[in-house]
């Protein structure tokens, strides 16, 4: 018989627990989850003249390495990786073990929910489904209905929990249809006796057309507050105005000076005045209905915040949230950062902030959005070794990278190498045509780059007597893969992408290598070309003084050539729209691209990025669908060589970059 949910509460509550005392366990193991810096983002919207002191503000931390000032940072990947990166800490960041003052999460609790995205291009718009590993993800959170999505909460609350500081809160916004069940997990993690409160938020009269149906219109939803120890949490008291009736009813007096007021008796025969002018407000209650949802608010002030995120929330919601649970420089963390709320309105009220999703377009407004409003200096990461993590959960903990290289040879169709010719088993063949290839399987620890191009080629020309081919598969690539393979124009190599989800289909019921063969599909890889960069020098003016500066100043103009996108079949797209990508692809390159940004002295490790556009970006005049084709930007002037670097991440958050390196101008 069929336990009912709430039979299956303990059972889910321990195998939360086991799940997170493993994690626990592993932090101050050698293969420690890590987090890697994508971008230093230096926020600069695109003005086409940005001014010198933007420009020398931005140098100076241009110096500075992310890790020796704290940075906010915005992080792509599962989010209980990312709570295991936080914990375990690296050479750079200490672990944030017990430094959260405040962990807000909106978990999304909605099992029919589709997920797909709506990316509009010149002319057209197409509806991606999610990415392969968005949606077993997803489809795990929710294979068993709410049980699922308990258990994939479970372990991540016993995480947060040991991030938060003594005086730190967390706060679950949920809905209806799961509130009862999370607050039982939450009461057994937390303790009852640090429950705060339950707050109801009324967000919005209903209208007509919400009606339909045969059930009372759902108008609220509830956060749910925890804090670490309670009595020590950061708690700072809110007023709300009084309501006009109320004034009308109470301050009925006036005195001489035109001051409101009323008389109140405080004890039998004593009387006191209370000034309107010195009343600080009614107290904030339990249940909040002056903080509306963005479709209630006016057009003007809702154009302002609107990402286009369906469950984007308004920011006077997580105002009232930071301001009443924490202090200034407070960190905060959001695990489900969505649109980006939560960071948006921590950088406006001066606090730290770290925020995650597993969803790449989410990470994308959040970037976009964070650069808009000015946003101080922030790292843009992602998940080290994600396919490592993916492939304990596959393989089981005691896997060795070996296996799996040896599970993509047998799925890409080649048979493996003789151990004496193969020690790292990442070595197999083919023949078709007469023709033999190497194919060589590089590690998922590991970017692949120009070096195992390099080496690929080597063992190509005098392996076992030499080969007609070499193919190089990869997990993860240099952004600039694409124009180290043009440089090395060989046409017996050849570089294919290994699929990102593949360990999850491995790992789900019903898979085996045998049922996946065929049905794998290895891609090709996307690149990007600029025109030659132009370095000048220029003369540096100060808008404040009009004045020339001494400074020596030289002027970078950078302009985009092409961007192409060699794998379209990888993208979870239908026929129809697949076509229309193809249209686009063909008429209008550069429309593909959702974000580009320069790093005028890129060191070969962490991009740096000082100049910025995107999609959007109300900066400039070409339109929402279309990013500029051309910086021009001044920077301080360099002696020697300057290795300039641009990057672009595609409207399906595919990456590329090129490296020029300029010759030396004379001031």
């Amino acid at each position: 018989m069929v336990k009912s949910l709430l039979e299956q509460l303990p059972e889910i509550v321990a195998r939360g627990r086991q799940q997170a005392e493993r994690i626990l366990e592993s932090l101050e193991g050698r293969h420690r989850v890590s987090l890697q810096t994508r971008e230093w983002v230096l926020p600069s919207r695109d003005s086409r003249e940005a001014d010198w002191i933007a420009s020398a503000n931005r140098q100076d931390l241009l110096g500075e390495k992310p890790a020796q000032v704290w940075a906010n940072r915005l992080i792509y990947g599962d989010n209980l990786l990312a709570m295991a990166a936080l914990l375990a800490g690296d050479e750079h960041t200490p672990s944030l073990r017990g430094k959260v003052d405040l962990i807000y999460i909106d978990p999304p609790f909605d099992s029919k929910a589709d997920y797909r995205t709506r990316i509009a291009l010149p002319g057209v718009e197409l509806e991606q489904r999610p990415t392969m590993i968005e949606q077993f993800a997803y489809s795990d959170t929710w294979m068993d209905g709410t049980a699922s999505y308990l258990a994939m909460l479970t372990p991540r609350l016993i995480l947060m929990r040991e991030l938060l500081s003594d005086k730190g809160s967390l706060c679950i916004h949920i809905g209806m249809q799961v509130s009862h069940y999370v607050k039982a997990i939450a009461d057994e993690i937390f303790g009852k006796d640090n429950f705060n409160t339950e707050v109801t938020w009324s967000y919005g009269t209903p209208s007509g057309g919400r009606a339909a149906g045969n059930k009372i219109v759902k108008a609220h939803e509830y956060l749910l507050w925890y804090a670490k120890q309670y009595g020590e949490h950061i708690y700072r008291k809110e007023y709300l105005p009084y309501s006009e009736k109320y004034l009308v009813e109470r301050f009925t007096e006036v005195d001489e000076n035109g001051r409101r007021y009323r008389t109140r008796e405080r004890q039998k025969g004593y009387f006191e005045r209370q000034y309107l002018d010195e009343s600080k407000g009614v107290p904030l209650s339990t249940v909040w209905t002056d903080v509306k949802q963005l479709y209630a608010y006016h057009l003007l002030k809702r154009k302002q915040e609107e990402t286009g995120y369906d469950t984007q929330k308004p920011e006077a919601l997580l105002e009232r949230i930071i301001q009443t649970t924490t202090e200034p420089d407070s960190l905060i963390l959001d695990f489900f950062g969505g649109s980006g709320t939560t960071a948006a309105v921590a950088e406006k009220l001066e606090r730290r902030w770290i925020t995650t999703d597993l969803g790449k377009p989410a990470c994308m407004i959040m970037r976009k959005r964070l650069i808009d409003q000015g946003a101080r200096p922030f790292l843009y990461q992602a998940i080290g070794d994600y396919q490592v993590e993916a492939a304990k959960s596959a393989l089981g903990r005691s896997f060795r990278v070996g296996d799996l290289s040896s599970i993509v040879l047998s799925l890409y169709g080649a048979r493996p190498l003789q151990p004496e010719d193969n020690p790292l088993r990442n070595l197999g063949a083919t023949t078709a045509g007469g023709r033999k290839t190497l194919v060589l399987v590089d590690s998922p620890n590991k970017m692949t780059g120009v070096a195992t191009l390099n080496k690929a080629i080597a063992q190509r020309d005098n392996l076992l007597g030499g080969w007609d081919k070499v193919v190089v598969l990869g997990w993860n690539f240099e952004p600039a893969i694409g124009e180290s393979i043009s440089a090395l124009a060989d046409d017996r190599l050849e570089v294919l992408v290994i699929p990102p989800d593949l360990l999850d289909r491995l790992k789900k019921k019903g898979n085996s290598i045998e049922k996946l063969r065929g049905q794998v599909r290895f891609s090709s890889l996307q690149y990007l070309t600029v025109y030659p960069i132009e370095r000048q020098p220029s003369a540096s003016v100060s808008p404040a003084e009009g004045e020339e500066r001494q400074a020596r100043e030289e002027r970078l103009n950078v302009r985009l050539a092409n961007y192409v996108l060699l794998s379209p079949e990888a993208i979870n797209l239908d026929e129809a729209n697949r076509k229309k990508l193809h249209e686009v692809m063909n008429r209008e390159p550069l429309a593909l691209i959702e974000y580009w940004a320069v790093d005028p002295d890129y060191d070969g490790e962490v991009f740096r990025s000082v100049w910025q556009d995107y999609r959007g970006n109300t900066a400039k005049d070409e339109g929402s669908w279309r990013v500029v084709a051309e910086a021009h930007f001044s920077v301080p002037y360099k002696a020697g060589e300057r290795r300039v670097c641009v990057r672009v991440v595609d409207v399906f958050g595919f990456e590329a970059e090129v490296i020029q390196v300029l010759a030396q101008v004379q001031p």
